[in-house]
């Protein structure tokens, strides 16, 4: 299994796949034989699959949407087996993935116990299950001959025989081809790097590709040098030839994050699927015991402590024969503390490449424009390093020749040992919101989602991340913002150097010692606008006191956890932005405390008793997340928040009521208050929110009424009740035209449904099982034609109306645990 910083095996250059291949096939035939052993041998070789695992097990559906997973799957394999044809759900099925992919040669059949030419002619068991089509659809017949043509279509596509081999070894050859098609889409990425094959020349050498023995193989040197490119270029040529392959990347980061055990969990995701160690001792010796007979490729990039390696790779015996582990660091000294034999110094560009790779970025073409040859050649003669040479690139990109002359009187003056200080030309040629958006990535947000740090910005903070990426001090990867862990540094140590002995003086923190030192010893200044602290290991404590925030005038992040706060807190900046306090020890806010610019209150887990912020309206609030506030008893004043979009107030199972104001949040789209469970009052109007798309009530177990008038939260397309007291639903909920989901998973007080519920005309998953005093169904129910998941088991239900069998698009009837006839459905 391939790993990077998403944990996604193979990243696809096009974003839209999701995953690597879809599995069709008749569940009734293979599910829990060959489908599940192909599945298996797939996952095990880090293929991300698709597989539609529902009426698995009690029949409850699981799966997202169907044509959703199609579209975004890169290939499909379709397993047609006697009894595929008579399944109306697979050929639907396969119409779509011709659709989506016939085009693109991403189809791939398996013939399983079938003969191709009785699928390529609906002969044999193919012509019995097509009389049956067409009884049953005679209105249809349309339908029925796409199906056909979609057999037959798929029938001349060129894939596996089962007749032809053993099983074990069928299942071996498709994933291995599935494995070679992918590798073969991924790997263009790293081919146009500048001077990566002069590069590889060295490490190819040391890999000893046709030696069965076990080798670690270090590559270090500066940062920006190009380790990382070179391990994921080897990673990416070399990894199918071996049976485990995990590219973990940027170590120091993970572990600065969640710790060495966080580390050993993912080495082991991609083979140990319970993955529940819980200590340093115990994954070692799980890593030791599932890797001493495997063939592995693993690359640790960015290492920079010695018990990196001890505890994730330890030594030869750890691992299989012909296993290669490739790390990449800063410090030579700690390969030769772990015994790394193999070494290797990345050093710089030649002058050739490194014009070229400095021209992409300065001229957008190999080479440079003629009236900056002469000084282009000056920059490169300076600097080789491939990030430095890309950054000031992009720096210089588009200025006249006087600021080319002083950049180049700067780099004149920096040797070549400390040649990435040339990298603060780039940062210092930003404008101040520019800067103050680099050094927030760089200290708080690098790895973050984009969306998201996006949210916490103005418009000119917006418009600086656009510039940062044209610098190449950013780049974009899966929706999230990364920044090299050069760049990263740089801003860090520029934050120190504001003060480099007294933390409270600086504008951000990321340290827990640091923040502990400024909280503890109340030295904060007007300095401070952030703090950043990543969830604390097991007995590691902030000490703060009463006065520890009062001289932050300029707090924007304040994101912490695990605090000691005996005293309480007196005061908190009106100035903060985002506001996330795991634990918060008080059992309420300071009074004072007024944060017009809030955007987001996330305080899981806290001791509040009555939520209430200052007499100013919070017009910024977006999110409020409050869950598991064990104490909590009243919901504030809506009235104070009026954009809020998100409400979080999951497990807290002391409130007992909705505050009535909570119909004037007409910007809502999600309020969960799961597992709520002594919440007995839900207000009776609610017309006003108009945009409300997920109301979770799961597990609100005292609730057994909700307002007549929740047809007029006209957006509502999911709404789960599992578990709740409610013996009816509003006859109004037939308006919800958009409602997609509908969970009422044991509501053993649920007596009845509304005749009103087919006019859901959206509604696609309706579950209705452990409802044991649900006796009957609306007779009107099949009228609700868009319904694909009807789930009945556990309920007192004898007999399903008649009209079910309108339901063209019905692929999942569960009626487990009933007495009812099916009979009406063939």
């Amino acid at each position: 299994m391939s790993i990077r910083s998403t944990f996604t095996p193979f990243p696809s250059s096009n974003p839209q796949w999701k995953y690597d291949v879809f599995l069709s096939f008749r569940g009734d035939d293979t599910r829990k034989g060959f489908t599940d052993h192909l599945y298996t041998a797939l996952e095990d070789k880090g293929i991300i699959t698709f597989r539609d695992d529902l009426e698995l097990g009690k029949g409850i559906a699981i799966s997202p949407e169907l044509s959703t997973a199609i579209e975004e799957s890169r290939f499909a394999l379709i397993i047609i087996s006697q009894n595929y044809g008579s399944s109306t759900w697979c050929l639907d099925e396969l119409q779509k993935i011709l659709e989506c992919m016939e085009a693109k040669e991403a189809v791939l059949p398996i013939f399983y116990h079938v003969d191709p030419s009785d699928v390529r002619k609906q002969t044999g068991p193919f012509a019995e299950a097509f009389i049956k089509h067409e009884k049953r659809f005679r209105d249809e017949k349309k339908k029925v001959q796409r199906w056909r043509d979609a057999l037959t279509r798929v029938a001349n596509i060129s894939g596996w025989n089962s007749k032809e081999s053993y099983e074990s070894q069928l299942v071996k050859d498709i994933a291995e081809v599935i494995w070679t098609k992918l590798r073969s889409t991924e790997c263009h990425s790293v081919e146009n790097l500048v001077g990566i094959d002069s590069r590889l020349k060295q490490i190819n050498s040391l890999l000893g590709r046709c030696v069965d023995d076990v080798r670690f193989i270090g590559i270090w040197g500066m940062s920006g040098i190009g380790k990382t490119t070179i391990a994921r270029v080897v990673y990416e040529r070399i990894s199918r030839e071996f049976e485990f392959s995990m590219f973990i990347d940027n170590v120091r980061n993970v572990v600065e994050r969640g710790g060495l055990v966080s580390l050993q969990r993912q080495l082991l995701s991609g083979i140990y699927m319970k993955n529940d160690i819980s200590n340093l001792h115990e994954g070692t010796t799980m890593i030791r015991r599932f890797f001493c007979h495997k063939k592995v490729l693993l690359v640790l990039d960015n290492v920079n402590h010695l018990d990196q390696l001890q505890y994730l790779v330890g030594n030869k015996t750890w691992f299989g024969c012909g296993s290669r582990v490739l790390i990449t660091t800063i410090d030579e000294d700690i390969l030769l503390k772990h015994g790394v034999e193999r070494r290797i110094k990345v050093k710089g560009l030649n002058s050739d490449d490194a014009l070229q790779l400095f021209s992409q970025k300065a001229f957008g073409k190999d080479y440079p424009e003629p009236y900056y040859v002469v000084l282009s050649n000056r920059v490169v003669n300076h600097v080789k390093c491939p990030l430095a040479l890309e950054v000031l690139g992009s720096f210089l990109r588009g200025k006249g020749t006087s600021k080319w002359k002083s950049v180049l009187d700067k780099l004149g003056k920096v040797c070549s040992v400390e040649i990435l200080k040339t990298l603060e030309i780039s940062y210092h040629g930003l404008t101040d919101d520019e800067k103050k958006m680099f050094l927030d990535i760089a200290c708080f947000f690098n790895g973050k989602d984009k969306d998201q740090v996006i949210a916490s910005c103005d418009v000119s903070e917006v418009i600086g991340i656009e510039v940062l990426i044209a610098r190449s001090l950013l780049t974009i990867l899966n929706g999230k913002l990364y920044m090299h862990d050069a760049l990263q540094e740089m801003g860090r140590e520029i934050v120190i150097r504001e003060s480099p002995f007294e933390p409270g003086r600086r504008s951000r923190l990321w340290l827990r010692e640091d923040a502990n030192h400024v909280l503890s010893k109340n030295t904060e200044t007007e300095a401070i606008e952030g703090i950043v602290l990543h969830p604390a290991e097991t007995g590691l404590k902030v000490h703060a006191n009463a006065k520890s925030f009062s001289m932050m005038k300029n707090l924007r992040f304040l994101k912490i956890d695990n605090v000691n706060l005996p005293n309480g807190l007196e005061h908190l900046p009106d100035s903060i932005q985002i506001l996330k306090w795991t634990g918060y020890p008080s059992t309420s806010l300071p009074s004072s405390f007024n944060p017009e610019k809030l955007l987001e209150l996330s305080m899981r887990h806290s001791c509040i008793y009555h939520f209430r912020t200052g007499i100013k309206p919070l017009y910024n609030l977006k999110i409020l997340n409050l869950s598991h506030s064990l104490n909590l008893l009243s919901m504030p004043n809506f009235r104070a928040m009026p954009y809020l979009e998100v409400l979080i107030l999951e497990g807290c199972t002391r409130l007992f009521e909705v505050d009535p104001s909570i119909e004037a949040l007409e910007r809502l789209v999600l309020m969960n208050l799961k597992d709520c469970r002594n919440l007995v009052h839900f207000p009776g109007s609610i017309y006003g929110l108009k945009s409300l798309k997920v109301l979770n009530l799961f597990g609100c177990l005292q609730l057994n009424k909700l307002p007549e008038e929740l047809g007029a939260v006209e957006c509502l397309e999911e709404l789960h009740m599992s578990g709740t007291a409610i013996r009816e639903l509003p006859s109004s909920i037939g308006m919800l035209e958009g409602l997609t989901l509908l969970n009422l998973r044991d509501c053993k007080e649920l007596v009845s449904l509304p005749t009103s519920l087919s006019g859901v005309k959206s509604l696609k998953v309706l579950n209705l099982s452990g409802c044991s005093k649900l006796e009957k169904l609306p007779e009107e129910l099949g009228h609700a034609e868009s319904l694909e998941r009807l789930d009945m088991s556990g309920t007192a239900i004898r007999e399903p109306p008649s009209s079910l069998s309108l339901l063209r698009n019905l692929k999942v009837l569960s009626l487990q645990g009933c007495k009812c006839s099916t009979t009406f459905f063939y």
